[in-house]
């Protein structure tokens, strides 16, 4: 009600007894606030609605500051991760709309009215009034329905889970990948400048006549060939710069500066991956996703159960009267209403006993998809501990065959410098040399960046 505060030193006036009617509707309404003591219903977070959504930090098995600093800079500006937050706080809202159903409803509300009269002078009436309702959730639909917007926020904060761990394990492959390619661009330096060396020598023997012309020509051929793998190199190094800078959030070229100096491929520890609990895939987001729907399914079945049964609501008004606005606080009419309300469906041609099915296949669907998630997820952990397990083993003998490439290609560079071999042997040692080096860079990266898949296939580490 709208009421005109008294002078401090006006004389107080006497006191108005109460009526009966509205001493049953202050009880009313206390006892339709009061309802809000007795729900067990989760509140609002703080506005920090993204705090603990991000403690993995399974990177930092890397030991590499530089990726540290690259996914910090993706979880705070990766328009990806920022739109999942924006649909984690769309759901948050929509929990609380259902929320509110559950708890009282309370208006205020005032008027003025004016009333004329041939030949009579007018009239004008003031009113205030509050108005308050409780639906009682007898048989718990609205509970039901609070249930299933809960468990789909509880989806919503897995699905963002889920983007930040995408997100970061694309940053770190996507890492993984440029120091690779710099490894890669290096050694192929390293072998040009062995080749050019080598080709001068056979110009000098060829002045001297010692090697034909087609020596100098099979050298000229493998500079050249090892030249040209440069510039493919370094278009790879610029784009996965460029992908880097995105995944961050910033323009294209924006981490050149930061990531020109050649960085060596990070490498977690062997047995890192040998011991995974059993427990471990319910840490996947789309596991815990599809968990949580089938919670919604459920709830969502209890609703449209409930639907079907009858419906309790309390509600009741307080109004105030008067010919002046000044009437409203000393002699107002008072007016009270009291009003308790019951629904029962009975005919609605079987809609609701179809809605009821209906959810019922639903959750009957999400269970399947739940079944098929898990599988799925099975099946990418294993697929990335066998890929392990056998590119460790691969990148061992790759690194004996490198090993024992350099000791030739010295070897033979040396011989054919004191013209004990033909140039073909020198050429096809350093083909080797290079082949093998540049393999086992490959591999080294493509374990980094299966120890990432697995992490994810794990749901952000075990």
């Amino acid at each position: 009600m709208f009421l005109r505060p008294k002078h401090p030193l006006s004389r107080p006036t006497p006191a108005r007894r109460p009526t009966p009617l509205a001493c049953i509707m202050a009880l009313s309404l206390g006892l339709l606030l009061s309802g809000c003591a007795n729900l067990n219903i989760e509140e609002t977070p703080d506005a920090n609605a993204f705090q603990g959504l991000t403690e993995a930090t399974w990177w930092r098995d890397f030991h590499d500051p530089l990726l540290t600093e690259l996914i910090t800079r993706a979880m705070r500006a990766n328009p990806t991760i920022l739109s999942s937050q924006a649909a984690l706080l769309q759901a948050r809202a929509l929990r609380d709309v259902k929320l509110a159903a559950t708890r009282p409803n309370l208006t205020v509300s005032g008027s003025a009215q004016r009333n004329t009269a041939d030949g009579a002078e007018s009239s004008v009436n003031f009113r205030g009034g509050l108005d308050a309702s409780w639906e009682l959730d007898v048989f718990g639909a609205n509970r039901s329905a609070l249930a299933n917007s809960e468990a789909d926020l509880q989806a919503a904060k897995a699905s963002l889970r889920d983007v930040q761990l995408s997100m970061t394990a694309e940053v770190a492959l996507a890492y993984i990948q440029l120091c690779g390619l710099q490894a890669q661009l290096g050694i192929a330096q390293h072998n040009l400048s062995s080749q050019q060396e080598t080709l001068q020598i056979t110009q000098w023997r060829a002045q001297a006549g010692l090697v034909t012309s087609l020596e100098v020509e099979q050298a000229q051929t493998a500079v050249s060939q090892t030249a040209a793998q440069l510039p493919a190199l370094q278009s790879s190094l610029a784009k996965t710069r460029h992908s880097l800078a995105v995944l961050t959030g910033q323009r294209p070229h924006e981490l050149d500066a930061l990531l020109t100096a050649t960085l060596p491929i990070p490498q977690v520890a062997a047995q890192a991956a040998d011991v995974i609990p059993a427990d471990s895939l319910r840490q996947r987001a789309d596991v815990r996703a599809a968990e949580e729907r089938i919670t919604a399914a459920l709830a969502a079945v209890d609703a449209a159960e409930a639907a079907r049964l009858p419906k309790f609501k309390l509600g009741g008004s307080l109004g105030l009267t008067a010919l002046t606005l000044a009437g409203l606080n000393n002699g107002a009419a008072v007016a009270t209403q009291i009003l308790a309300s019951m629904s029962v469906p009975i005919l609605d041609g079987g809609a609701a006993k179809a809605q009821v099915r209906a959810q019922q296949a639903v959750l009957a669907q999400t269970r399947a998809t739940y079944q098929n998630i898990l599988l799925t997820a099975l099946k990418e952990v294993e697929d990335a501990l066998i890929a392990l397990q056998h590119d460790r083993e691969r990148l061992r003998h790759l690194q004996q065959a490198a090993s024992a490439a350099d000791n030739a290609a010295l070897l033979a560079q040396n011989r054919y410098n004191s013209g004990l071999i033909d140039f073909q042997t020198v050429l096809q040692t350093q083909r080797t040399l290079l082949g093998a080096q540049d393999s086992v860079a490959s591999l080294q990266a493509e374990l980094s960046s299966g120890h990432v898949r697995l992490i994810k296939a794990m749901g952000g580490g075990w």
